[in-house]
C-alpha cells in the first residue's frame, strides 16, 4: 500500500490559493493531478459532477473537503493534490463550511492507497497537527508536518504497527472487558459499513476514525468495518448492523433495513464514540 508521503510529492501542493467559489477550488485540487501526472483533465469534471450529483459530502470535518470521483479511464495512477485556500468557500455544507483545506485524491482502485488515508485521517484529527497544516509558511513546512516528527514512514512500518496492534487487540479481547472498560461482545460476527458515494476517499476517513475507537474499547477483534460506496451498500445492508455516513449519503440510501447513523466530522474520534455508544446502548 502506497504511503501518503508517496502519494503527495512537492509539486501537487498549493499553499494561499485565491478561489471564487467550490468549483474553482476543486478544479485548482484537480490541475495539480493533471500537472504531477496522476489523472488527465477528465477528472476533474468527474469530481465537480460527483458534488453536483451527491452533494457535499465530501466536505468531512470542519473547513476541509475531500475532493474525488470514481476511479476510472481518466485516473492515470493513484495520487492526491493538497489546496490550501486564501480565503475560505462556502461548498453547502450545512456544518462544516466554510472550507479552507482541499485535499484531492485520485485512485486506481481501492484499496492501494488505504495506508495514506489511514495517516492522513490521524494527522487531521489531532488538532495540533491540524493548526501546524494550517500555520505551514511554504510548502516544505507543510510536508514536515506531514512526515511528522520522526520523519517519514514507510508501509512497512505502518503495516508493524497494524500488526503491533492487532495483537493487543486480541489479548484484550480475552477479557469481559477491554479498551476504556466497555463491555466485549462474545463473538466477532459484527460488521459496520462505513459509506460515501465512491467507496474509495471519505469512507475510508471515517473507517478509520471508527477502527480507531473500536481499538480504545477493545473491540477490533469483535467488529469489522468496510468502507463501500452507496450502490455497494444497499446490498451489504442486511450484513450489517448499522451504517455511518454523511448526512447527504444517509438521505441518498434512505430506508435500507439496518440504523443509518450521521456523522458530521469524519475524523472526530469523540463524536464517533458517541455514535457508537448509541448504536450499542452502552
Amino acid at each position: 500500500m502506497a504511503a501518503l508521503n508517496d502519494l503527495l510529492p512537492k509539486a501537487a501542493v498549493r499553499l494561499d490559493v485565491r478561489v471564487a467559489d467550490w468549483q474553482e477550488a476543486i478544479r485548482a485540487a484537480g490541475g495539480l493531478l493533471v500537472e504531477t501526472g496522476a489523472t488527465t483533465d477528465g477528472y476533474t469534471a468527474e469530481m465537480i459532477r460527483n458534488v453536483e450529483e451527491n452533494g457535499p459530502y465530501l466536505v468531512i470535518a470542519p473547513g476541509f473537503a475531500f475532493a474525488h470521483a470514481r476511479p476510472s479511464p481518466a485516473v492515470l495512477r493513484t495520487g492526491m493534490s493538497w489546496v490550501r485556500l486564501e480565503q475560505p468557500v462556502e461548498f453547502g455544507h450545512e456544518a462544516n463550511d466554510p472550507v479552507h483545506l482541499v485535499v484531492g485524491l485520485a485512485a486506481e482502485d481501492s484499496g492501494a492507497h488505504t495506508a495514506a488515508m489511514a495517516a492522513l485521517a490521524q494527522l487531521l484529527a489531532d488538532p495540533a497537527t491540524a493548526q501546524a497544516l494550517q500555520d505551514a509558511a511554504d510548502t516544505e513546512a507543510l510536508l514536515a508536518v506531514l512526515a511528522g516528527p520522526d520523519g517519514e514512514r514507510d508501509d512497512r512500518g505502518q503495516e508493524e504497527t497494524v500488526r503491533e496492534q492487532a495483537g493487543d487487540e486480541r489479548r484484550a479481547g480475552n477479557g469481559r472487558r477491554a479498551g476504556d472498560g466497555q463491555p466485549v461482545p462474545e463473538k466477532a460476527v459484527h460488521k459496520i459499513l462505513t459509506v460515501c458515494g465512491n467507496g474509495v476517499g471519505t469512507s475510508l476517513f471515517l473507517k478509520n476514525t471508527l477502527e480507531q475507537v473500536l481499538d480504545r474499547w477493545g473491540w477490533s477483534p469483535h467488529v469489522t468495518v468496510e468502507a463501500t460506496d452507496t450502490i455497494s451498500a444497499k446490498g451489504k445492508a442486511s450484513e450489517a448492523v448499522a451504517i455511518l455516513t454523511s448526512r447527504e449519503i444517509a438521505r441518498t440510501l434512505g430506508e435500507i433495513g439496518v440504523p443509518v447513523k450521521v456523522v458530521g466530522d469524519f475524523t472526530s474520534g469523540a463524536e464517533v464514540d458517541r455514535i457508537l455508544r448509541d448504536t450499542y446502548d452502552v
